[in-house]
């Protein structure tokens, strides 16, 4: 692959080859992630001043940004030296006074010279009854103009708005001619303008209406990142595509076993996915498919009936979970279903030493193993299988695309599928998934009963406790979530081992678990199998508990400080009850007063149980990057487009990037080679690699 096109060079030179930014400014720029002219003409106004002139500042709303002419009058030096200089000057209905409280007397005089007429625009302010306006923005002779609404830029220490101005218009005057990437009737559909038209309307905006994201240059320029984007990720899921798979097509004999032993029909939504996915595996191609399931939506029987695919197929399966505690469930609920279908399947964990796990190890390279259920313990190099067909991934964010890769590894013919039970909005599933194919599960299976959510201030804890302790008397069980385990100051929350204590106090001795992140991995296990066993009748834990856990006979969810949660985490966390028969409730108990998005927080869970609504709200309340959490969402940081504002340009831009590629896989068409040009200008020029990687 070539190096960046010629075209392009000067929008990567250095920031001191533009005027008046020497090696000073442009260190200070770097604090703004400026490095180049390019990145400047990607620094957009953030805000705009109204400078349309007025003939006196009588017709001006004050205090306020007024531009007006002016004749100079007298100069009144300061008494004392910390006194403000004052010039007297007069407009056509008033006088006011221009004040300096520093720079030197002459320069006063030499910019604002008795009996001339000058154009003053700055802020006006009414001072003792006298208007007064202290250092003007701009002071110019007359003739010169000034833009009407002028720009406001994002600055930092040391760098004012003239600098910036002056940088942006030479980087604007080195903007090339570039052949169009965007499709000829979307942007006639959109009314866009070009790119170049484009940067040049968004960084002179004409009125305040110009500075939406709504804004025809604005949206163009979003959307330009966006399908640069989709697009790296369409290529990302092409070249996976194009990389032989092994085609795994089962006879349906150990999924009808079964099938037919479970005691209800699976779901629409299950046996769609099931389709989906049979007929990837099915293909001579590698499977890359996120499988995306609210909280109870029965995803693992989809992934053993995918398993099993595999195994009627003469390969092997292994179903990976990012704790040992989830990875013993989810072999203990497994286990009886594959051995009613004559399948072997085994769980291997760090736990696993010496002879046994030597033993296990054999048995899998040997093929008696047909499903291994594990921890991340399956990446050791040691753990070989004899033809593995199919991995599947429970909890995404747990797995990055570095384990992944390391999974591709062990078979590079490996068909991969990830589940997730965070229901992820449509534009940020395609942010973080554009290059994996998507089954959702958007019904629940019958079974499950609907959890009552109510909401309770802290002050009414007694209340709750008494509650507690007579569900426990009646045999239930409760799970009681804290937010925090250390005691801090800033946040006054009462930690889990304080709780643990005074519920141990309230309840008795013998009946209260404790769990959180700080404990040893082996008494953490021991809480937790003392809760499942129903040996401890409450269990007091920090959100370890969010992902996966299944105690069918725990009724109660307790989530102490509830508005310190996000709107997915309490949703996650709510999952944990309603999987028995037993009516459950969630009690929410809040610090009061609420602010107002706790607020919207805490009425949106009461209302709803569907997790795909409840994350398209959250990603309206909170924000992309913490939906996701941005420390690990490798969410891509956009200049211009807003991930929450603009989701409809998202799931454009994604289906524009892959129709492109369907119409020309290798990009050398006029769109293709356009195209091409706009990563290397996004710096998404990795992405072109893929294009040669068969």
């Amino acid at each position: 692959m070539t190096g960046r096109p010629e075209r392009l060079f000067p929008l990567f030179a250095g920031l001191e080859t533009l005027p008046g930014v020497g090696p000073k400014t442009a260190r200070l720029l770097a604090n703004l992630h400026v490095a180049t002219p390019k990145d400047l003409l990607l620094t957009l106004p953030t805000g705009g001043v109204d400078r349309t002139p007025v003939a006196s500042i009588r017709d001006a709303a004050l205090p306020g940004v007024v531009t007006v002419t002016v004749i100079v009058g007298r100069h009144l030096p300061p008494a004392s030296r910390n006194r403000p200089y004052r010039i007297e000057v007069e407009d056509a209905r008033t006088t006011f006074q221009v004040v300096y409280f520093r720079g030197a007397p002459d320069v006063h005089a030499r910019l604002l010279p008795t009996g001339q007429r000058r154009i003053l625009s700055g802020k006006v302010e009414l001072y003792d009854g006298v208007a007064q306006m202290p250092h003007p923005d701009h002071v110019l002779a007359e003739g010169e103009a000034l833009p009407a609404f002028e720009p406001v830029y994002p600055l930092t220490t040391g760098i004012t708005s003239r600098v910036m101005a002056r940088a942006v218009a030479g980087a604007l005057e080195r903007v090339p001619g570039l052949e169009e990437w965007i499709d000829p009737g979307l942007m006639a559909e959109r009314n866009w303008p070009a790119f170049a038209e484009a940067l040049h309307g968004a960084h002179h905006p004409q009125e305040a209406r110009d500075l939406t994201p709504g804004a025809p240059s604005r949206e163009r320029l979003a959307y330009d990142e966006l399908f640069a984007h989709q697009l790296t990720l369409a290529l990302a899921r092409s070249s996976e595509r194009r990389r032989r798979g092994i085609a795994t097509e089962g006879d349906g004999r150990l999924r009808r076993k079964v099938l037919d032993g479970l005691p209800f029909a699976p779901t629409a939504a299950q046996k769609r996915a099931i389709d989906e996915i049979a007929q990837d595996m099915g293909m001579p191609r590698r499977m890359n498919r996120l499988l995306q399931g609210d909280v109870g939506s029965g995803k693992t029987l989809v992934a053993l009936m995918a398993l099993l695919t595999a195994v009627e197929a003469g390969g092997q399966g292994v179903l990976m979970a990012p704790t040992e505690i989830l990875a013993r469930q989810h072999a203990e609920g497994l286990r009886p279903l594959a051995e009613a279908a004559g399948v072997v399947l085994e769980l291997l964990t760090g736990r696993d030493k010496g002879r046994e796990r030597q033993a296990k190890l054999d048995a899998l390279s040997q093929g008696r193993i047909n499903i291994l259920v594990g921890t991340h313990a399956v990446f050791q190099r040691d753990v070989v299988f004899a033809d593995l067909r199919l991995a599947v991934i429970d909890e995404q964010h747990r797995f990055g695309v570095r384990q992944r890769m390391l999974l591709g590894e062990k078979n590079r013919a490996t068909d991969v599928l990830v589940m997730t039970a965070t229901p992820i909005p449509r534009s940020l599933a395609l942010t973080q998934y554009g290059d994996m194919d998507l089954s959702v599960l958007d019904e629940k299976p019958p079974g499950r009963t609907p959890v009552t959510t109510a909401t309770v201030p802290v002050s009414r804890m007694d209340d709750v406790v008494a509650k507690l302790r007579t569900a426990v008397a009646e045999g239930r069980q409760a799970y009681w979530v804290c937010p925090l385990v250390e005691e801090s100051e800033v946040v006054d929350t009462t930690s889990a081992e304080e709780r643990f204590r005074s519920l141990c106090a309230a309840l008795g001795e013998g009946i209260v678990g404790l769990v959180h992140g700080q404990m040893p991995p082996a008494d953490k296990d021991a809480a937790m199998a003392d809760f499942v066993a129903g040996r401890t009748s409450v269990l007091v834990a920090t959100t370890v508990i969010e992902v996966g856990v299944n105690v069918p006979n725990a009724s109660i969810m307790v989530i102490e400080r509830a508005e310190t949660f996000g709107l997915a985490q309490l949703h996650q966390l709510r999952g944990r009850v309603g999987r028995g028969a037993a009516a459950s409730t969630c009690l929410l108990m809040y610090k009061a007063p609420l602010g107002e998005t706790a607020e919207a927080r805490l009425r949106i869970l009461r209302e709803s149980e569907d997790g795909f609504r409840i994350s398209e709200e959250d990603l309206a309340l909170r924000g992309a990057g913490d939906v996701i959490g941005t420390a690990q969402s490798g969410l891509p940081r956009f200049r211009i487009a807003d991930l929450e504002r603009q989701t409809g340009l998202m799931a454009l831009a994604s289906s524009d990037a892959r129709a492109l590629l369907s119409a020309d896989p290798e990009m050398n068409g006029p769109r293709g080679q356009a195209a091409r040009m706009l990563l290397w200008l996004t710096e998404q020029d990795r992405a072109l690699r893929l294009l040669s990687v068969g």
